[in-house]
């Protein structure tokens, strides 16, 4: 079980994070023990046992949809209230409702089960009634284990997880060993439901009224149910599908190949449920970080792209060895070969999960209504096109592409053009331009002000004397500068629009409400959406959404040397459409608000170099939407050959 403790961190990213390891360490020992799980199982029962234990199994998982949407529901209510009384009445309300679902649908296997076990081709009906036990504990399983989720007890629910597989795979082991074949495999699972859901008894506060309205309460429990019943139809029909269509040695085949896809899915899990709570407490402001949901994202890619790497790589003598001789596929497309492109499958479709659980934390998410769709379409491409196993697994490969396309491409266009968009049409007073300066002097003091950065290591001693005091009418020292200046800074530079004029300004205290700072990390979370320099500067005065104190420090000393007679302080950069509109800061974020936080009578000892152009809109420092990220991305690849450092050592070897 899980012991480590740490401390709570203060970043949403970094809370998700933290969550997410914990449960993906609880996810990875829950994934070892229902591998082991099935592998045992496979060996003791055979392919057709085995097809029959998965298919009653993935009934189970289907009712799941119910399971998990009272999980999600109750996480996000109880993130979002902010007392113990509200979070234990929330939890109550959806409690309540779970064990109402959960003895309905039970009662629904004991009225079909023998219809249902005919349609699964089951030579034992009587697996359907044991099932029905664990289904009336496993939707209120979710409502307790998403009050787990909600209150950030990640710890708690990672063992939880485990102690269910643990169960699962010790009571299956000793009942077939007892003989009781794949009756015990299926009075195995139910048991561990049934241990799981008391053995997580959540401590509740005082009972007060409900915080919830019945309709906010419908709006969300119907979301969740169409985004699960969509994700379960997809992750499960194929199973139910091949066990319809193929012979029960073919089924049992697949259903160790699904076991896989079941295996990355558990692991993009983890990430979600520690993205979700954390998201829906937060306030709009802090969510606009897209920092959180593309750090899930690449957890999902990176841990499915590695599974499925290591499982094209396994020999198939192997998978033989774990499950047994009857387990063998001839031919090209081997058990490694379809084990790897079901788990690629999986990771496709897992991305477009977190992206629409992403949106569900804090809205209604239509995205949820596509998956649902996509579930029918997968199951169409099935039904008409099943001629082998691997047909059946890239049908599901091509639609769940599709599928990821359609819910990532409205998403980005949402959320990228919103988190600093400069409009067009506010105008301010001309601010003063005192002259017309070059390029080059701007590229040199930008450097000047950066030579320090660790980046430049090699070069502070041999090129000191051109950073530090510049000859601007120097042709040759303005191309090292800049050679060197772009090693850092190529792809910033490389966004301005060509003909960019630069200019020198005298700015008054009535000119700040002209200026934004520079979205960089740490100024967004200062910033919460307002990226005003006034605005900026007035929340870091009242210590409001400061990082820590480091940060406070260095504005602190900044204001101490402008007070001096010679501060040695490089020029802010501003980047804009005209001297009339907004201007943003490209280069001296702290030097600024600094400078304001002393006294605003020392800003008047910056200087302030802009450059100006009408296609400023153009770039992405400016004015942050899709499309000037996608040209930010397309100008990236383009200069990813060329290489600043090789620039600057033939300058150099040519200058002897």
């Amino acid at each position: 079980m899980l012991t480590t403790t740490t401390q709570k961190p203060t970043t949403l990213r970094a809370r998700v994070l933290s969550g997410s390891f914990i449960l993906l360490s609880g996810s990875g020992l829950a994934t070892a023990t229902n591998f082991v799980y099935n592998i045992a199982v496979a060996r003791f029962l055979g392919p057709n046992g085995f097809g029959d234990a998965t298919a009653v199994y993935t009934l189970l998982t289907l009712v799941s949809a119910v399971t998990l949407s009272f999980q999600i529901i109750s996480a996000k209510v109880v993130a979002q209230q902010k007392s113990p009384e509200g979070k234990s009445a929330g939890y109550r309300s959806f409690h309540r409702g779970a064990w109402a679902s959960g003895i309905a649908v039970a009662s629904m296997l004991l009225l079909f089960y023998r219809s249902i076990a005919s349609y699964l081709n089951l030579a034992d009906p009587i697996l359907i009634l044991l099932l029905a036990v664990g289904v009336a504990f496993y939707i209120p399983l979710g409502s307790r284990r998403g009050y787990l989720q909600g209150a950030y007890g990640f710890r708690r629910l990672a063992n939880n997880l485990v102690f269910e597989g643990v169960i699962r795979l010790g009571g299956s082991v000793l009942l077939i060993l007892l003989g009781f074949g794949v009756r015990g495999v299926i009075a195995a699972n139910s048991a561990a439901v049934v241990a799981a859901y008391l053995t997580i008894v959540p401590k509740l506060a005082l009972r007060i009224p409900s915080p919830l309205r019945r309709s906010y309460a419908l709006r969300e429990m119907s979301q969740a149910i169409i985004f699960f019943s969509g994700q379960m139809l997809i992750n499960n029909c194929d199973i139910v599908l091949v066990k319809h269509f193929f012979l029960l040695r073919a089924a049992g085949l697949y259903a160790a190949v699904a076991m896989v896809g079941r295996v990355v899915f558990s692991f993009s899990q983890a990430v979600v449920n520690s993205m979700f709570p954390h998201v829906a407490g937060t306030d709009k402001e802090e969510r606009k970080d897209l920092t959180v949901i593309a750090t899930s994202l690449l957890l999902v890619l990176m841990i499915g792209s590695i599974l499925a790497l290591g499982l094209r790589l396994t020999p198939d003598w192997i998978w033989k060895g774990f499950f047994g001789s009857k387990f063998e596929i001839t031919g090209p497309y081997g058990l490694s070969y379809l084990l790897a492109l079901y788990a690629i499958t999986a990771v496709v479709y897992s991305l477009s999960a977190v992206i629409i659980t992403y949106e569900m934390s804090y809205k209604i998410a239509n995205t949820s209504w596509v998956q649902l769709a996509f579930s029918g379409v997968v199951i169409v491409g099935i039904c008409l096109f099943h001629s082998s196993l691997r047909q059946v697994i890239l049908v599901q490969l091509v639609l769940m592409s599709v599928l990821l396309a359609l819910v990532a491409v409205p998403f980005l266009l949402s959320s990228l053009s919103d988190p600093y968009k400069v409009q067009r049409g506010e105008m301010f007073q001309p601010v003063r331009v005192l002259r017309r300066v070059s390029e080059d002097e701007v590229i040199a003091e930008f450097l000047k002000s950066d030579f320090h950065n660790p980046v430049f290591r090699e070069y502070q001693e041999s090129l000191r004397d051109i950073v530090v005091n510049p000859d601007i009418d120097n042709a040759g020292e303005n191309a090292k500068r800049r050679a060197l200046f772009f090693i850092r800074h190529r792809a910033l530079w490389n966004e301005l629009p060509a003909g960019t004029e630069w200019y020198e300004l005298e700015l008054k205290t009535a000119d700040l409400a002209q200026i934004r700072v520079f979205p960089r990390a740490q100024w967004r979370k200062i910033a919460q959406g307002n990226f005003s320099v006034v605005a900026v500067a007035e929340c870091v005065s009242r210590r409001q959404n400061v990082i820590d104190n480091q940060f406070l420090v260095k504005l602190a000393e900044i204001g101490d040397r402008l007070g001096q007679q010679d501060p040695g302080i490089g020029p802010v950069v501003l980047i804009g459409v005209s001297e009339s509109e907004t201007l943003t800061i490209l280069d001296g974020n702290h030097r600024l608000v600094g400078a304001m936080l002393a006294t605003p009578s020392r800003v008047h000892k910056l200087r302030f170099l802009c450059g100006l152009s009408p296609r400023m809109t153009e770039c992405c420092w400016y004015n942050t939407n899709f499309g000037t990220l996608l040209r930010y991305g397309r100008n990236v690849l383009r200069s990813g050959t060329l290489s600043p450092k090789a620039e600057l050592s033939r300058f150099l070897q040519g200058s002897g």
